[in-house]
């Protein structure tokens, strides 16, 4: 089986955004990954464009109930009809996930893969404070290759260890 990399973001990014998630998917691609997402805009929307442009697989995992709702670059999409619980479905199908930037639905979904012990990559998104620590979690990235390279190497990490 491929490795699966989830890319997870807000619906309305900032074109900064748009343009870190595109070089993800695109990277994401040219690793032979299949990327997987909550299938609308935004960064999801770039992620697959990038996949897309080089020859990648996505799947995109919907809200609503209609597949037609997916972005255009999504190969596979499905309509859970769960709403915000979709979330957990994105990331427990990753090997990785890869966070660029991110509102609310995003921290969610970087807590259900910590939680579930799936390696989180971060550019510019959450950082996650308890009792005034930094209790790790997420792995900053400053790039988008970074970001891959280091998704990639915590999979082998995690598969080598189980």
């Amino acid at each position: 089986m491929s490795c699966v990399i989830a890319i997870i973001g807000h619906g309305q990014c900032t074109p900064d955004e748009a343009s870190l998630a595109n070089d993800v998917g695109r990277l994401v691609a040219m690793r032979g990954a299949t990327l997987i997402c909550g299938g609308l805009g935004g960064v999801m929307e770039a992620a697959c464009r990038g996949a897309q442009m080089e020859g990648g697989f996505t799947v995109g995992v919907l809200p609503g109930n209609d597949r037609r709702a997916a972005n255009q670059w999504v190969s596979l999409p499905i309509a859970s009809g769960t709403g915000q619980a979709r979330n957990m479905a994105v990331v427990r199908s990753a090997d990785a996930v890869i966070a660029v930037g991110g509102a609310y639905g995003t921290l969610s979904e970087i807590a259900f893969a910590l939680d579930s012990g799936i390696p989180v990559v971060g550019i510019d998104t959450w950082s996650l404070i308890r009792e005034g620590l930094e209790p790790g979690g997420i792995v900053t990235a400053a790039s988008p290759e970074e970001a891959v390279d280091t998704a990639f190497r915590l999979v082998d990490e995690r598969s080598t260890t189980r």
